[in-house]
């Protein structure tokens, strides 16, 4: 039997795409071990899939000043050691990295040893944990077009980010009557991240007024971010977060509009949805999501309000735009070359370890 060695984490993100490959590598044969850190939120998310895992010790890779920046690096060199000898023993054909500083110690591992690394970046510009990955790996997976002139020219592939195949079979009556949605109005899907997004909710809920006339509105709005004033309010469902739920109210969906972390696209990408995105502004994080959205709303898939440009009337136009141009975003969507992601990337999996035998 073949063997890989999934790695990742850090972040749900750097997860949930190695998660969406299982069945795929499951059917093609494979043995799958997943290795992270010994108590990071990627062995939680693994746990639900009864998948071997093996724990490392891992250190953070920061921008900044930290008195953890003189232990972390010890970290890593122990967790590179702790890989290593697993790797040695286990002798997977090829090694699967999703990135976050996770990843860094197995890949470079790995690497040592001679068993060929793919890594997968899914921002436009590449983090500083697979910038170390990048020099050691074969081939380096990217969700962008403008990702590939900064990667090395003979290991750049522009796959798209794999995307649990579950999420395209929902039911819209279902989403529908979890919502207590009627089937004639149009649906607008607003989704803020697990721990919501703040300043997206409040312009979403001072628009109800507006945007209830022509649409009902379903809101994952995060963890303790329900409006309990607005629980009520015909045609508007607030929800935490849902988990088997979500492909359903994505059926049920017309428009969605998202922040852009790169995953989340991707399921727009992935199941034609049309979308507003509001990106993470760049004194909120490193300035990807703003890439991100860039990149999207150049391609035709999106339409991108900024946060610092976000009022009620301009989320309320772009909501009305998008809705009534909604074809033409879905056929732009359709002519992207980057929706057939995880029969790619099992290509590249393949073609490895061929060459590697």
């Amino acid at each position: 039997m073949k063997k890989i060695v999934l790695t990742g984490g850090g972040s749900a993100g750097h997860v949930t795409p190695n998660i969406a490959l299982l069945p795929s590598l499951r059917e093609a044969g494979y043995e799958i071990t997943y290795m992270g850190s010994y108590d990071g939120i990627e062995r939680r998310l693994v746990e639900d899939f009864g998948l071997p895992y093996v724990g490392i010790a891992t250190g953070k890779f920061r921008r900044y000043l930290d008195l953890q920046n003189l232990t972390d690096p010890f970290r890593v060199i122990k967790g590179f050691g702790e890989a290593r000898r697993f790797l040695k023993k286990y002798h997977p054909d090829v090694v699967f990295s999703k990135g976050g500083f996770v990843a860094v110690p197995v890949v470079r591992a790995a690497a040592s040893l001679g068993i060929p690394c793919i890594i997968h970046e899914s921002d436009m510009t590449p983090g500083l944990a697979n910038k170390i990955c990048i020099p050691v790996a074969r081939k380096v997976c990217c969700n962008f077009p403008e990702t590939l002139k900064l990667l090395p020219g003979d290991k750049a592939v522009l796959t798209g980010s794999p995307i649990r195949a579950e999420l395209a079979q929902g039911n819209k009556l279902a989403g529908l009557d979890m919502c207590g949605f009627n089937a004639n109005t149009p649906v607008v899907m607003v989704i803020g991240g697990s721990l919501g997004a703040a300043n997206v909710n409040k312009a979403v809920r001072a628009a109800l007024p507006s945007l209830l006339g022509d649409f009902q509105v379903v809101h994952l709005c995060g963890k303790d971010k329900v409006d309990n004033l607005l629980l009520n309010t015909p045609g508007y469902r607030q929800f935490e977060y849902v988990k088997a739920e979500l492909k359903d109210l994505f059926a049920m969906a017309d428009v969605v509009i998202s922040r852009a972390g790169a995953n989340a696209i991707c399921e727009l990408l992935a199941l034609k949805k049309p979308n507003i995105l509001i990106p993470l502004p760049a004194s909120s994080s490193r300035g990807d999501q703003l890439l991100n959205a860039r990149s999207f709303e150049a391609q035709g898939f999106s339409i991108v309000i900024g946060e610092d440009d976000l009022t009620t009337e301009l989320l309320v136009d772009k909501v009305h735009e998008l809705y009534f141009s909604r074809q033409t975003f879905r056929d732009a969507m359709n002519d992207s070359g980057q929706m057939d992601s995880i029969r790619t990337i099992l290509r590249l999996i393949e073609e490895c370890i061929c060459e590697k035998g």
